[in-house]
Parts: structure tokens; C-alpha cells; sequence
């Protein structure tokens, strides 16, 4: 090997071994969770694990803290590999003292102690406002769709329930008649050929049998909605056409300036239409500001939760869906008709006047009906409506949706910032995931495993930022 840069004799020995510490560079991320986790107030959090009175001691909460927050900052999730790590991975080593818990301890501390693994990642939002990561009160909302430990063909919801039992009857029929075919034959192929279809048959009676029972568990669910490995996951609808997957909805709240996670919520809902008051009041708390900006795209809209958030001073930008059908047909939309707020009317395109005529309640709302009564003789009747009259509904509240409306006309440039903030922590959250998604079951252990991802990846944005040292510095201040 002469000629080539030498390595040393495994075997010789030292009389001053190397320390471990020399093995870990002073710029490492390892240092900034030691001295992150060595800072908290454990017995604050409310961790489980205590120390034992007799028989052999437990490992302190700080140390598997520190292994799983390793882990996942290295994207090695799982408890067997991060057992598999503490022995041979040096910076491991250096960080939890040479300990090697097994499998099932680390496995064990991440189911048990899963809300105060939550606060956790919460206190490192508070370090992150504090270090002043959070200048500016503006954050992007969105939800994205992640997979549970669910096959689709272990999720039944009443649709593909349907569609299965009507398979199988279909392919109970078609042995059927190729029974009666083979009938026809000659005895001995008759024989053999109805024998195995006769089986087929039997076997696809059991599964009818099978699907039968689950239809009734299914029923009785409060969505009508069963999952057989993880009964907390839902079939959820997905952005390609007629596709979904069995999964969990995950909520973020993201600064626009430096894309940090200020909140998270995992839900098993597949809409977002309920989550906007919600996630921006967990937002603004977290960065502790009176005043808050948000944007979110068009599946958040719901007057109430707008209302909601106008009130508790988060201005909203959010995008109106069109709904209305009627543009479709050649005819004039809700939009073309201009509310007068001096003499709470509507003003139609061929400049009659609406008036407030009736009252109703619809799903806890209260809706103001308009119309005049000259539609008839209009010349423009056949582009409004083939009714009598045009009738327009306005609710109670309306003019806070106006209000965001024209808030979002005056800076339409918002939905951009949107798309570029809160794409990129899923984007990225995904890809350290893997194909697999989730690795644990039931909503409360999927929110622990989410939590020590949005941990992991914000304090890797702030390293990035701001650096190792200084990060350790603004720590120990």
C-alpha cells in the first residue's frame, strides 16, 4: 500500500486513550441538544419515569430525551435502530454517556411520555421567540395529508364497503355460470373444473361472512368509518383526482420569514374547514403577540371560524371559493351584485334595489334574504334567474368576509409568500419520513411521533440560521 495515506494498527494499543469529546466536532448539532435538554426543567414537563427504590435504576428522562431528539434531528426513528446507534454511533456515545438502553425502554419512554414530549418541542417555539426568530407576526396555515399504519384494504368506509360486497357477488355469479359450463363437459374435466370454482366460491362466502360482521362494527361508528390496524386512522381524500389514502391530517402554523413551526395539531378530520381559529390562536400564543397576519388557502373558508379569528385580532387573507353554478350557465353570480351598507340593500345589474325581506336559520346561522319584485318585466331576467325572482342571501356577519375579501385584493401577492412558507416544511418533513409516513398507531402516539419531527426540524432551521455556537450561547444566557 505504499503510495497511499496509511490508517493506524487496530491493534496497537495507547497509553493515553483519545476522549470522546475529541470525536465530536465543536459545530455539531449533538451540542446544541445537549445543552438544550440539559436546560429544560424536567420535573416541570411531566415525564414518567422516576427513579426506582429497589431493584435495578431506570434511565433519566434527559437521556432518552436526548436519544430520540438524536434520532429523529438524524432521521433514524425507530427504537430498534436508535438501540442499534447507541452502541456503535460515537456522537451517541458522547452524548448519552456510553449508556445502551434496549429496544423496548426507548420504545416504552416515547409511548408513555408523549404530552411531555409535546411541551417539550413547545418550550423550544418559546427559546426560538426568544432568540428572535419570530420578527415578524405573520404565519401561513395549511394541513397535509400523512400516511398511518393502514393498508387501504384494511380501512371500510360505507362506499368501498359497498363496491366490495357487490364485487363479490359479481364474482360469485360469474363461477356460477362457468359452473354451468363446465357442466356441459365431459365428466371428469366437469368434475375437476366445478371442484376448484366450487372452492373459489365457499372462500368468497367467507369473505361475504367477514364483511358482514365489519359492517356492522363500521355502522356503528360516529363517522361510519372502521380502520382494522390503526382504528384512529380515516380514509381522506388527497389533491390528485379520485385518489386518497388512510392517514392523518397535519395542521401547521409556519413563520413566513424563516419557516419555523410555530404550532402543530394532528387531527384525523379530512377537511381543513374547521382548524383556522384553532391553529392561529395556538400560533399567536406561541409567539406571544397581540396582533397576528394569517394566510391560508381556499379549503379553510368558514364564516365562523373568519369571525372567530377577526375577533381575537388575527387579520386573515384568505381566498372566497366560487361555488355558484350559475356562472356556468350564462348567468349573473352573487358577486355581481353590489351590497349597499347605508341602506342594507342589494343592487342588481340592472340597477333595481334589493330589499332585506325574511330571516332564516341555517346550521346555527342567521341568513338575511333579498329581492325585489319587478323581476318579471326585467330585461335582463333570463341572465339572473329562471325563477320568479332573483332572491340573494347575505349572512348576519357578512361584512367580515368583505372585509378579508378586499384585504386580500389589496395584497394578492400574499397567496405566494403562503405557497412558498408552508410547502416547504411538508416537503421536507416527508422526505426524512419516508414512503411509510407514521411508524406508531392511534391519534395520541401519532401526535408524540409528529411532535419530535417538528422538534427535529426546528432546531435544525435555527442551527442553519443562526449557527451552533451562538445557538449554545443564547441557550446558556
Amino acid at each position: 500500500m505504499s503510495g497511499f495515506i496509511e490508517g493506524e494498527d487496530r491493534h496497537q494499543a495507547t497509553l493515553f486513550p483519545d476522549r470522546l469529546d475529541d470525536f465530536v466536532a465543536q459545530d455539531s448539532a449533538v451540542r446544541v441538544i445537549d445543552v438544550f435538554i440539559d436546560d429544560l426543567d424536567i420535573s416541570g414537563l411531566g415525564f414518567k419515569s422516576e427513579a426506582k427504590a429497589t431493584g435495578r435504576p431506570g434511565y433519566h428522562s434527559t437521556t432518552l430525551l436526548k436519544l430520540y431528539v438524536y434520532g429523529y434531528l438524524n432521521r433514524v426513528q425507530s427504537s430498534r435502530c436508535l438501540a442499534r446507534e447507541a452502541r456503535r454511533n460515537v456522537e451517541l456515545m458522547w452524548l448519552i454517556g456510553r449508556l445502551a438502553p434496549d429496544f423496548r425502554t426507548i420504545a416504552d419512554f416515547r409511548k408513555d411520555n408523549g404530552e411531555a414530549i409535546r411541551l417539550v418541542c413547545r418550550e423550544f417555539v418559546m427559546l426560538c421567540k426568544k432568540l428572535d426568530l419570530f420578527a415578524d407576526a405573520f404565519v401561513a396555515i395549511d394541513g397535509s395529508k400523512f400516511k398511518a399504519v393502514n393498508n387501504r384494504d384494511r380501512n371500510f368506509t360505507r362506499a368501498k364497503m359497498k363496491r366490495r360486497l357487490q364485487q363479490i357477488d359479481e364474482s360469485i355469479e360469474r363461477y356460477l355460470g362457468q359452473i354451468a359450463s363446465a357442466d356441459r363437459q365431459e365428466a371428469e374435466v366437469a368434475k375437476g373444473k366445478s371442484g376448484r370454482l366450487e372452492d373459489k366460491i365457499a372462500k368468497l362466502k367467507e369473505e361475504m361472512a367477514r364483511l358482514k360482521k365489519l359492517e356492522t362494527q363500521m355502522l356503528q361508528a360516529p363517522d361510519q368509518q372502521i380502520s382494522l390496524t390503526d382504528p384512529d386512522a380515516r380514509s381522506m381524500a388527497t389533491s390528485g383526482r379520485g385518489t386518497g389514502m388512510v392517514g392523518y391530517n397535519v395542521q401547521t402554523a409556519v413563520d413566513a420569514k424563516h419557516h419555523m413551526i410555530v404550532a402543530h395539531e394532528v387531527t384525523n378530520v379530512g377537511h381543513d374547514r374547521t382548524q383556522l381559529a384553532n391553529m392561529a390562536t395556538h400560533a399567536k400564543e406561541a409567539m406571544g403577540t397581540d396582533k397576528l397576519e394569517v394566510v391560508a388557502d381556499r379549503g379553510y373558508f368558514r364564516g365562523e371560524e373568519i369571525l372567530a379569528c377577526e375577533a381575537s385580532g388575527i387579520a386573515i387573507y384568505l381566498p372566497k371559493p366560487q361555488t355558484s353554478g350559475k356562472p356556468a350557465k350564462g348567468q349573473y353570480s352573487k358577486r355581481d351584485f353590489i351590497y349597499k351598507p347605508e341602506d342594507d340593500e342589494y343592487e342588481c345589474p340592472a340597477g333595481e334595489r334589493l330589499t332585506r325581506r325574511t330571516e332564516t336559520h341555517q346550521n346555527g346561522l342567521t341568513i338575511h334574504r333579498y329581492w325585489v319584485s319587478v323581476c318579471q318585466t326585467c330585461s335582463l331576467k333570463s341572465k339572473c334567474t329562471n325563477g320568479k325572482e332573483r332572491r340573494v342571501s347575505r349572512w348576519e356577519h357578512e361584512a367580515v368576509l368583505e372585509v378579508v375579501e378586499a384585504r386580500l385584493n389589496k395584497e394578492p401577492e400574499r397567496m405566494r409568500i403562503r405557497r412558498q412558507t408552508v410547502e416547504h416544511p411538508f416537503g421536507t418533513l416527508k422526505s426524512w419520513m419516508g414512503s411509510t409516513h407514521f411508524q406508531m398507531k392511534t391519534l395520541k402516539k401519532v401526535s408524540t411521533e409528529m411532535s419530535l419531527h417538528v422538534l427535529a426540524y426546528n432546531m435544525k432551521r435555527a442551527i442553519s440560521i443562526l449557527g451552533v455556537v451562538p445557538m449554545i450561547e443564547a441557550i446558556r444566557a
